[in-house]
């Protein structure tokens, strides 16, 4: 099959593919439309709101996973500071700060070009991977946040990992 052949008509709705990932894991969602899905998952800190976005123009699966941490405007600076670290440190996905609302949020794409469909594993990797992002770094964004620390203060606290026992 030449690269010419590929069809570019989906057979698949690639938030269908999600919503049977949800549905499968039991976990709390809402459809909003044929290209919308918002999943609510408790973690470990937090519970975290996901949505998965078809996006037919630019043929991706975007991904938005938020928590409840809003940046007061005092600590933007930091957070953004804070942010940057972080992103420098993840191989796939990152984390912006919505200036409007001053909410954390980690994105991330799974781009399907030329009409290709996602697998269930495929999404299921993308929410593990947002997942273990917030997971990781949100007590770094509540130490900027709630106890004032500066952004390497939080990030060298976050990357903090014991070794031995106790």
């Amino acid at each position: 099959m030449s690269l010419i052949d590929v069809s570019d008509e989906r057979q698949i709705n690639p938030v269908d593919v999600v919503e049977h990932l949800a549905a499968i894991k039991d976990w709390s969602f809402d459809r909003f439309g044929d290209d919308e899905i918002a999943i609510s998952i408790s973690g470990r800190w937090t519970d975290y709101q996901v949505s998965f976005t078809w996006m037919d123009e630019i043929e991706a699966l975007h991904l938005a996973c938020a928590f409840d941490c809003r940046v007061p405007e005092h600590r933007r600076a930091e957070m953004l500071q804070l942010i940057a670290h972080v992103n420098e440190q993840l191989w796939i996905g990152h984390f912006d700060l919505w200036s409007r609302d001053g909410v954390i949020m980690f994105r991330h794409a799974l781009v399907l070009s030329g009409g290709l469909e996602p697998s269930g594993r495929q999404c299921e990797v993308l929410l593990d991977a947002a997942l273990d992002a917030c997971e990781r770094y949100y007590q770094a964004f509540q130490f900027v946040v709630w106890a004032g620390k500066s952004a390497r203060e939080a990030i060298d606290a976050a990357m903090f990992e014991t070794a031995g026992e106790a």
